[in-house]
């Protein structure tokens, strides 16, 4: 079974990413952080970045002297990272059923690494099982995915906008592919074991989301990165047409107004909550 449903997502979902990827990578950068510092890359080890997205994590890998190597479903977000890093090998596969290994040079990864890219698969334990056939005796697997409870990373900014709905969209569902499909830290733990990874670790990790880049007070930056996102674009699709163009832009400046009370010491941040999780083949 593939991941075609995820693959039509990402193939409109995919600009936002690449439009805003240093402002991505900024309000990421506490996730990005523990998570580099759990996977300890090193020089000569062979990495994939599984949903490599725009590079981050390869660009990081390449500047400690690994082999970096990319999967991502959406062929958009692969040419994104191969203009950030040359160097890297990335490929548009499903990493839930490719042969990773033949699809690459043929030899198993030392590291599996993986930045919210994960959540996503149709069957978590087939890919899961899937990844740890690609991987090296000993290897280790590192990635960061959201947790149950984390709302204001999906919703600040748009509840004004949902309110003027009769049937208001709810929070992402956990449990199914998306942003929160491995929101559950049970569940993690039930994938991975099933997917015979060995040494599983799920610990908590919160990150500062500060979307002040640049000098910004981040109020636009918040935003254009909800307003790209699914749940954002819905709204923009559905109420557009219907308030016309004064009454978008009044939605638009209620919006705003929800995010500017959101500002600590002159920017927009918030903690979101995310699960570290680590295993070894």
């Amino acid at each position: 079974m593939g991941n075609e449903a995820m693959r039509a997502v990402w193939s409109t979902g995919s600009a936002g990413w690449i439009r805003h990827q240093h402002l991505y990578d900024c309000v990421f950068a506490p996730f990005t952080t523990a998570l580099l510092t759990a996977a300890e890359l090193a020089p000569g080890h062979r990495v994939l970045d599984v949903g490599c997205g725009t590079g981050t994590l390869l660009e990081a890998a390449a500047a400690v002297g690994a082999d970096p190597v990319g999967v991502d479903i959406s062929a958009d977000m692969v040419a994104a990272a191969r203009r950030r890093v040359p160097g890297a090998r990335v490929i548009v596969a499903d990493a839930q059923v490719e042969d990773l290994r033949a699809g690459t040079s043929g030899d198993p990864f030392d590291r599996i690494v993986s930045r919210l890219g994960v959540m996503f698969f149709a069957d978590p334990v087939a890919a899961f099982t899937n990844l740890r056939s690609a991987a090296a005796p000993g290897a280790r697997l590192a990635f960061v995915c959201w947790r149950d409870g984390e709302t204001d990373l999906f919703h600040l900014g748009l509840r004004s906008l949902m309110g003027r709905l009769d049937d208001p969209p709810g929070p992402p569902p956990s449990g199914v592919p998306g942003p929160m499909g491995l929101a559950d830290g049970a569940r993690v733990r039930q994938v991975l074991a099933g997917a015979g990874w060995r040494d599983v670790t799920v610990a908590p990790v919160d990150g500062d989301c500060d979307y002040g880049v640049d000098g910004s007070d981040g109020i636009e930056e918040r935003l254009a990165i909800v307003l790209g996102g699914q749940t954002g674009r819905a709204l923009r699709a559905e109420l557009e047409p219907r308030l016309g163009a004064a009454g978008w832009a009044a939605a638009l400046e209620q919006a705003r107004q929800e995010v500017r009370e959101r500002t600590v010491d002159g920017t927009v941040r918030f903690v979101a909550h995310a699960w570290l999780v680590t295993a070894t083949t």
